[in-house]
């Protein structure tokens, strides 16, 4: 079992490996998204707290999944232009990944594992579900969907 998100490495959205040790002793929060969802719209907050906390050391990292109503369906440039064009998005993106199931991305098992959902469930429910990590790399709060992403500033702010 892994001790921190530092022993991962993803695929950003431009298909380059990155190793999550490069966001150590930043606290971090990790969005699975999807550009047609309910929940869309939470991609202007994430951004907001993003550029509004930067500089103290937040980053905002966004998985796209196409797990949940098949919200998810671009390519990779495709659902960038998305979140840029429509949300001003400038956190980092990664590839296309899944959360649940067989190929669930290893990140994705350590956040699941860490930080329980609801009554000690693992899976992940829908998009928009957020782990925050705290400044040592681990995941200390899952947040539903539906709690909006300003909603966490208060978290943030006491592992900032």
């Amino acid at each position: 079992m892994s001790a921190s998100i530092y022993d991962f490495a993803v695929n950003n959205i431009q298909g380059q490996n990155v190793s999550l040790a490069d966001f150590k002793d930043r606290v971090v929060l990790i969005v699975n998204t999807a550009s047609k969802c309910g929940f869309t719209p939470q991609y202007k907050e994430l951004e907001q707290l993003h550029q509004k906390y930067q500089d103290q050391g937040l980053v905002i990292l966004g998985f796209p999944c196409n797990q949940f109503g098949a919200q998810e369906q671009g390519d990779s440039e495709e659902i960038s232009q998305f979140c840029e064009l429509n949300f001003g998005v400038t956190f980092p993106l990664f590839e296309k990944i899944e959360v649940n199931g067989p190929n669930t991305l290893p990140l994705y098992n350590y956040l699941k594992s860490s930080a329980k959902g609801l009554l000690g469930s693992e899976k992940v429910k829908w998009n928009f579900t957020k782990f925050l990590v705290n400044r040592q790399g681990q995941a200390v709060q899952r947040f539903a969907p539906t709690t909006k992403p300003m909603a966490l500033e208060q978290d943030i702010l006491k592992l900032l």
